[in-house]
């Protein structure tokens, strides 16, 4: 059994199951996950796979969570071993993702494992790329608003664009780390776009829509998309994934946005600068992708 710890928001819940699930096919073994952290956990709309996308996601119990990790099964026992200095106590089935970047140790990992990480690479869920799709199919129809916008993509040359702050502004710690994408790297990214799109259709996501406004100049057809709140938030995603071309932030909210979209010719723009403290993200983008 591959048990995969989810936790964070939609983007890395998702990072974290496509990589789970594709382990989980090659071993040919079941896969379950870990939502417990979601218990204490303040930030995002909390657990959200089960609710939104159509794949069965069965939830590990305390029973298969024992059989697999045996002793170190207990929460308090977990939180401990994700340490560095305690990486000699674990067994080997405790998998602590080691670094950023694409671990090629996964190939190595036993038939009964837990996994802990971000897992943010498409090399780990590559091979099994059209199950990850179907997987992710959203559960719900879209409506009123959102169907009157799909229509629209529909209907023009649409390039989706995502200007995160939020959580990356407000909180020191989250900025130190991860920073926000220059207004010149948009303005590069429409740029970019505009020489190669005929007449785009610019579909601006944000969850600060008014600070867009402020700041982005766009002198091409704009429609700013700023409706979908809450637990409504992920439709954000699904009208992304949508759009025939994409200009993404440093976010995996929107990393999955440009994905999800199946057309082999679509230009995806991605800020060749992703984390302020200069972590190597060398295996996030996907080769075909424009980094500026």
């Amino acid at each position: 059994m591959i048990i995969v710890q989810i936790l964070g928001g939609l983007g890395n819940q998702m990072f974290q199951y496509a990589s789970g699930r594709a382990l989980s096919e090659r071993l040919n073994q079941l896969l379950r996950l870990d939502a417990s952290g979601f218990a204490n956990y303040q930030l995002h709309n909390g657990f959200e796979l089960s609710r939104l996308f159509t794949s069965s996601m069965d939830l590990v119990t305390p029973d298969e969570m024992k059989a697999v990790l045996g002793w170190q099964a207990s929460p308090s026992i977990r939180r401990l071993l994700i340490r560095q200095k305690l990486t000699v106590l674990r067994n080997d089935r405790f998998i602590v993702e080691p670094h950023f970047q694409h671990w090629t140790g996964i190939s190595g990992v036993p038939k009964d494992a837990y996994l802990i990480g971000y897992w943010q690479s498409e090399k780990y869920f590559k091979p099994i790329e059209k199950i990850i799709r179907v997987d992710f199919t959203f559960k719900q129809p879209m409506l009123d608003m959102n169907q009157r916008i799909a229509q629209e993509i529909d209907q023009s040359n649409a390039i989706s664009l995502h200007v995160r702050r939020g959580d990356y502004v407000q909180n020191s710690n989250t900025l130190a780390t991860h920073g926000v994408c220059s207004l010149d790297y948009y303005q590069a990214a429409i740029q970019y776009i505009a020489e190669r799109v005929v007449r785009p259709n610019f579909f601006v996501f944000s969850d600060d829509i008014a600070w867009v406004k402020d700041n982005l100049k766009i002198y091409f057809t704009c429609r700013y998309v700023d409706h979908n709140q809450g637990t409504e938030s992920y439709n954000d995603m699904r009208l992304m994934s949508l759009c025939q071309h994409h200009i993404i932030a440093n976010s995996s909210f929107s990393w999955w946005g440009a994905w999800l979209n199946p057309n082999q010719e679509k230009i995806v723009i991605a800020p060749k600068k992703w984390f302020a403290n200069g972590n190597d993200v060398c295996d996030l983008i996907s080769e075909d992708w424009v980094t500026l």
